[in-house]
């Protein structure tokens, strides 16, 4: 059978009609030669996800987004997905819209719940997210960061035009002084300082010499200290208090007029018959002295005795008065 050329017309016809359908569903995100679920999600905001983004389960694409559609009623948007893998999605799964990198742009992220064993089933709609991309994180956390630096500007600018206020020609003179003044200073404590370094090199031999006695006094402290840890210390105050107590004690017992010395400390009529017989012990003692052949006589003759004159002041202690 011979075929014509209007037929051979026809089916190029045909198939060019046919190819470019295909090639306008497929661009459209439809492929006409595969088997596709379709599940619907819905998002207050698509964070600029695009048509044929991909869709991925964990980091493997499985799909891509088909179409995005505004209600009218809600303002929302309805994400279409074309799954073409068989990968089992279950009803709870999350649908996400991220971002992957600074440059790819958005994708959907499907994260399954394998514990949910009701399968999802083409024209099914999910629980949609978003997750929050590098750049909306580093935005926000940069927001307050600019607020601070704004109002950090503000105060510098008002403090360098203080700042200028008060740094008036004569302020600026003084300053200038102050600054040459300083370099004076800092030029004599080099000096200074130079001198120090010279006399410690001259005396290095006298203070190493008092580093060592300062070290052999430390040595002998050492030893003095370890001497006096190991003497008795305590046992010699111990007894030093029990013999300043017992003095305590005979010096409270004078003085509340017990024994002896407390009696003649504060007995009266004792210390007046003591002084009375000192006094008559004087003149006996006086009247022995002036008188002694009355008290030792020695008579070969027998002669009398003469009799008893009182004694009188002894002239000797006149003089001496």
């Amino acid at each position: 059978m011979k075929i014509t050329r209007e037929i051979k017309t026809a089916i190029l016809v045909i198939a060019s009609i046919l190819l470019f359908i295909w090639g306008y569903v497929f661009l459209k995100g439809r492929d006409l030669l595969h088997n596709y679920r379709t599940f619907y999600v819905e998002y207050v905001n698509v964070e600029g996800l695009s048509k044929s983004a991909p869709v991925t389960i964990s980091g493997l694409v499985v799909g891509k987004v088909s179409s995005i559609t505004l209600q009218k009623a809600s303002g929302n948007l309805i994400v279409e997905l074309q799954i073409s893998n068989d990968f089992p999605i279950s009803k709870s799964s999350m649908v996400n819209i991220y971002e992957p990198g600074l440059i790819g742009g958005k994708q959907i992220q499907i994260i399954p719940n394998y514990k949910d064993p009701v399968l999802a089933e083409t024209g099914d709609h999910l629980k949609g997210g978003v997750i929050a991309s590098l750049t909306d994180i580093v935005a926000e956390r940069l927001t307050p960061l600019q607020l601070k630096v704004e109002k950090m500007i503000v105060s510098a600018d008002s403090v360098l035009s203080n700042l200028n206020t008060v740094l008036d020609a004569k302020t600026k003179n003084s300053l200038k002084r102050s600054i040459q003044n300083l370099d004076e200073t800092l030029a004599q404590f080099n000096s200074a300082s130079k001198s120090i370094n010279s006399i410690l090199t001259d005396n290095k031999s006298k203070i190493n010499t008092t580093m060592t006695n300062l070290n052999k006094a430390s040595t002998n402290i050492a030893v003095l200290s370890d001497t006096l840890a190991k003497a008795k210390i305590g046992k010699i105050v111990r007894n030093l208090e029990n013999t300043l107590s017992k003095v305590n004690g005979i010096i409270s017992d004078v003085y509340s007029g017990k024994g002896s010395m407390g009696k003649l400390m504060k007995d009266d009529a004792l210390y007046t018959n003591l002084n009375k017989s000192s006094k008559e012990l004087e003149l006996l003692l006086q009247d022995v002295r002036l008188n002694p052949t009355r008290y030792i006589n020695v008579s070969l003759f027998g002669k009398k005795n003469k009799p008893y004159i009182a004694p009188v002041i002894d002239s000797l202690k006149q003089v001496n008065n």
